[in-house]
């Protein structure tokens, strides 16, 4: 069945499309002025996922076509096209749940961001989302602009990342209770149940899809799920997220289980975790601090106090993706 999303625009035009198996309706907008440039924004699934490659390249950004399928599989967004038709700037928004979006892949280049096309992107991607609550991570390039929109910062988010490396030299791991073992179909509900106490929405959807494409684990004790987390294909190797969790020992024990897994192979994880030995034995099993971000919200709050309080899980110690938190 054809899927419609609403149009940016009163004078839209409609055009059918497809991406995979999944039928379409493009919505086109009028063009519009930035300055010397004139640019028309467009349904991002409307054009060619190849297309969209080289703006994630040209801001240093490590996606794959892969992982470009993969978010507009579960996602919504908008692409800038100039008067040729090439692509020029995007933004996705991902619907979690009836009360809670996220928006991600924010990618304008200098040049047209200094002219306001980031702003003129933001303005239609929150209209389309409504009166939902907003979260998303900013980069520093982006900072100003969704101040700008009334987002309110948080927390910084610290991108941990390298080559896996199970190091004898590595401080002593608190002690996690229970075993690790592989998700089974039993195990869904209470991950959904622990992901949606954690994550503050229930995002039963994506979470389905990114289990479908990830090597999942669970924290069992006595037969009861204290935890789980994911490790899938990302960019320059792995990302492991998210990693819900009781408490440290636990995501550290969760965590540990992937990088047995895979030594010597690029990892990486995202977690707004900001001191304790969870982030020391990321770096001491070559999963260096690379960069940050700030989570930033609008209308409620992402984050709570009582997500970083140790024992008060199921807490967030990995994210998914920035995109997708």
């Amino acid at each position: 069945m054809a899927r419609k999303s609403k149009s940016v625009h009163s004078e839209s035009r409609n055009h059918p499309f497809c991406v995979g198996q999944k039928e379409y309706v493009m919505m086109t907008e009028d063009s519009f002025d930035i300055g010397s440039f004139n640019l028309a924004l467009q349904d991002i699934r409307s054009v060619d996922p190849d297309s969209l490659l080289p703006l994630s390249i040209g801001v240093g950004w490590p996606h794959r076509l892969s992982d470009w399928l993969f978010l507009l599989e579960n996602g919504r967004g908008l692409v800038a096209l100039d008067t040729i038709g090439r692509v020029c700037a995007s933004a996705m928004w991902f619907i979690q749940d009836d009360d809670y979006a996220t928006i991600g892949m924010m990618i304008t280049p200098p040049r047209l961001q200094a002219r306001g096309t980031a702003r003129h992107m933001m303005e239609h991607v929150i209209r389309e989302i409504g009166p939902r609550a907003i979260g998303l991570n900013a980069t520093r390039a982006a900072y100003r602009l969704y101040l700008n929109f009334g987002f309110t910062p948080e927390r910084k988010v610290y991108q941990h990342q390298g080559i896996a490396v199970p190091s004898p030299s590595m401080p002593q791991p608190l002690n996690a209770t229970g075993e690790i073992r592989d998700i089974t179909p039993d195990d869904m509900a209470e991950i959904h149940r622990l992901d949606s106490t954690a994550y503050h929405a229930d995002r039963r959807a994506i979470l389905t899809h990114l289990i479908t494409v990830s090597d999942g684990a669970v924290l069992t004790d006595k037969n009861r799920i204290r935890g789980y987390a994911l490790c899938r294909k990302f960019g320059r190797g792995r990302v492991i997220g998210p990693i819900i969790a009781q408490n440290e020992a636990d995501a550290i024990a969760l965590t540990r289980w992937y990088i047995r897994k895979h030594p010597g192979e690029f990892l990486r994880v995202d977690t707004r975790h900001q001191n304790g030995t969870f982030r020391d034995v990321l770096s001491a099993c070559g999963l260096q601090f690379y960069d940050t971000v700030t989570t930033m919200s609008l209308k409620r709050p992402v984050t709570t106090d009582n997500d970083f309080i140790d024992d008060n899980g199921p807490n967030i110690f990995g994210l998914a993706s920035q995109t997708l938190g």
